[in-house]
């Protein structure tokens, strides 16, 4: 029996939908790519315990949540996606006090929604998550950052789940946590397979976060959010399908800066662009392969190394068959 079939067998106790061929270009935010053998939308966090529990043990799996740093190669995704927003939804304000208050929000939440939130219930911090495109586990997952804020900046804990189920509740201490970048400590669970948006290096996957935050100004915090979102809308391509910045800025200096150095701002391949507006964002004109948007990708970095010496490292993740 194979997976979809087992899948199905499973109905009477799995809740959510499985789906067979799911195009993902419906769940990223460039709007190309192949499709993913399979996917499934849990019915809430008990759901996804259960389905996981039902996978082959090399059985590559990807969370995705709005699929904002994630291309998918024209060729689709093997194994099974698992999609979280809408899903992994629930938010609510835990530990109050004089000082502040923590937020504690599922994986499937929008990180602007965690901004607004915690600006209704006067807490200051937050402010910067509102001009973060993705879900709470992607921001963990890559400790996604703007504007002078970091995801793990905030983070007072998380919880997580592996393959067999299980819920695990970790702290920042139990993380290498740098610039984009998370990492389980290696102590910490034996390493397997590598898994997708929302995951790390080892086959955890982020479910939910506590967000530590101090008492503000609710109005203050309005006011920052309103200005962060201006910012966004004057000086990044938001009216095309993209997925954020595409590039980590080097150490001192801009991934955009460069890439526009070298006269690439406005190149074109196929359906994609390199944004005229803002060249570390890759635009969908309207019909764009995931070839053309890799080849931008890799016309960047080589044009970016040949001039300046520098390595640019990717912000997005490319995953699939070509």
């Amino acid at each position: 029996m194979d997976l979809s079939e087992g899948a199905r067998a499973m109905t009477g106790e799995l809740r959510g939908e499985l789906r067979v061929n799911e195009p993902m270009s419906r769940h990223t935010s460039w709007r190309a790519g192949g499709a993913a053998d399979r996917a499934f939308v849990p019915a809430d966090l008990d759901d996804l315990r259960a389905f996981l529990r039902t996978l082959p043990v090399d059985e590559p799996v990807w969370m995705v949540g709005l699929g904002s740093n994630l291309l998918v190669r024209d060729g689709g995704l093997r194994g099974t996606v698992i999609f979280t927003h809408g899903v992994l939804n629930r938010i609510r304000l835990e530990r109050t006090a004089d000082a502040g208050g923590e937020i504690y929000a599922e994986a499937g939440v929008a990180s602007p929604k965690v901004a607004r939130y915690a600006a209704l219930h006067r807490l200051s911090g937050a402010e910067f998550l509102a001009g973060i495109p993705g879900t709470v586990g992607g921001a963990l997952a890559m400790n996604a950052g703007c504007f002078g804020g970091e995801t793990w900046d905030i983070v007072a804990g998380v919880r997580t789940v592996d393959r067999a189920g299980t819920l695990h509740e970790r702290t920042p201490q139990h993380y290498v946590i740098d610039y984009r970048t998370v990492t389980l400590r290696s102590h910490e669970v034996s390493p397997v397979r590598p898994a997708g948006e929302g995951a790390m290096d080892l086959e955890e996957w982020f479910i939910a976060a506590w967000f530590r935050l101090r008492r503000g100004d609710a109005a203050a915090s309005r006011r920052m959010i309103k200005e962060l979102l201006a910012r966004r809308i004057a000086t990044q391509p938001l009216d095309q399908p993209n997925a954020g910045s595409v590039f980590r800025n080097p150490r001192g200096d801009y991934a955009a800066r460069l890439i526009e150095a070298c006269g690439l701002k406005g190149r074109a391949v196929g359906g994609a662009q390199i944004s005229d507006k803002h060249a570390n964002f890759i635009v969908n004109l309207g019909r764009a392969r995931a070839a053309d948007i890799e080849a931008l990708i890799a016309l960047a970095e080589r044009a970016v190394k040949e001039r300046f010496g520098i390595a640019l490292e990717r912000e997005v993740r490319i995953v699939g068959e070509r």
